[in-house]
């Protein structure tokens, strides 16, 4: 981890009386190879690569790096050989001060719920996971089905908005229940962070973020 940008990140923060939650490493696209390949000297390095950015999070004061995890068609590891090697990075990450947490996304392995619910009976309290609302969408899940396969091992959650085709907007742009959404994750016990996240075209300025920070304060005071 570079300490320079990393205390330049963090004062940053302070400044706003923000905090960090989690690294979401800019990798993610590469984790077929890096993390869940068949080349064992490969996946050590791997390892020790993520081991930069568990370390960072922890630096920032955040607890997780964010998983994207294995593409679906991609390796020869059997469902039980992923959970099992995903195992192998929460222990390994277990003297870095964060952990992984591994996030539904579409055309990947995790984008389905049974195979979430899989991961987490197989692997207990070794594993976290990330809620992301528009992947849900893209993958064609509901995100009732995703948030309760994930069950009480749910520590993150990537909130955005949707209005017909258009999957990626920001909380109150569309037509997603809010307060529904805050209800269904009060009855898996989460208190976590939740976190908007949308690219980058789909917003235009500070003053529309502003406008869906007050939009989701509002749905969790209900």
């Amino acid at each position: 981890a570079q300490k320079p940008f990393l205390r330049e990140l963090k004062a940053r923060a302070e400044a706003y009386g923000a905090s960090f939650v989690s690294v979401h490493p800019f990798t993610s696209a590469e984790e077929s190879l890096l993390l869940f390949s068949d080349y064992p000297r490969r996946t050590e390095e791997g390892f020790r690569f993520y081991g930069k950015y568990l370390e960072a999070a922890a630096f920032l004061g955040g607890s997780y790096v964010v998983v994207h995890g294995q593409m679906q068609g991609h390796g020869k590891l059997t469902d039980e050989g992923y959970w099992e090697r995903f195992d192998q990075l929460y222990r390994f990450a277990e003297s870095t001060g964060a952990r992984p947490a591994q996030e539904n996304v579409r055309q990947h392995r995790s984008g389905s719920p049974a195979f979430l619910q899989g991961m987490r009976e197989y692997l207990g309290e070794d594993c976290a996971f990330v809620l992301d609302v528009k992947q849900c969408r893209a993958s064609g899940c509901t995100v009732e089905e995703t948030a309760r396969a994930m069950g009480d091992r749910l520590r993150h959650v990537h909130l955005s908005d949707c209005l017909g085709e258009r999957t990626c907007l920001l909380p109150g742009a569309g037509d997603f229940d809010l307060s529904a959404f805050r209800r269904l994750l009060e009855g898996l016990s989460y208190r976590g962070a939740v976190v908007t996240e949308v690219y980058r075209d789909s917003f235009g300025g500070v003053k529309e973020l502003e406008k869906a920070r007050i939009v989701v304060k509002k749905a969790w005071e209900e």
